[in-house]
């Protein structure tokens, strides 16, 4: 399934190939530079077989992906993973995938879930607009003195 919109970009379910683009976006970028996840932590979180991973590509070039766990928390998808290559930032491909991602889901789940790093402001303002609400705080969870705010939207 892929959508084309008006503007050139397109979103799609990854091919193997797209893989170690995404683990090298996703080491070299904000919030996971802090939380210190490296290179070698990442490649195997794009190659789990309970995950689907979507790319947003505008003309043909990779731009941002998400990383959805199809059953993360208590049997409902999960957002493990949202990126966008720098210099598309600003562009609305993190909100195209959120909504491309919600749209598939929305027959099969009441809710999805997602975590953001309290330090990672620009990302919570842009899943707040996109109409997550923050549900619990994990307080130290990663490193201290930060937490982790899980966020969930209801879908149907």
């Amino acid at each position: 399934m892929s959508d084309a919109l008006p503007d050139g970009i397109t979103i799609a379910e990854a091919h193997d190939d797209d893989r170690e683009w995404c683990a090298q976006l996703m080491a070299s970028s904000e919030p996971w530079i802090t939380l210190g996840r490296t290179i070698d932590q990442t490649r195997p979180l794009f190659h789990r077989t309970d995950s689907e991973l979507f790319i947003a590509r505008q003309n043909h070039t990779p731009r941002g992906f998400l990383l959805l766990r199809d059953r993360g928390i208590v049997y409902s998808p999960y957002i493990a993973s949202l990126a966008v290559s720098p210099e598309a930032r600003g562009l609305g491909i993190g909100g195209r995938l959120l909504d491309f991602v919600e749209e598939r889901q929305r027959a099969a789940s009441k809710h999805i879930f997602l975590c953001v790093s309290s330090f990672n402001t620009r990302a919570r303002a842009l899943y707040e607009r996109h109409g997550y609400a923050v549900i619990g705080e994990l307080k130290d969870y990663v490193i201290d003195g930060l937490s982790e705010y899980l966020m969930s939207k209801r879908l149907q």
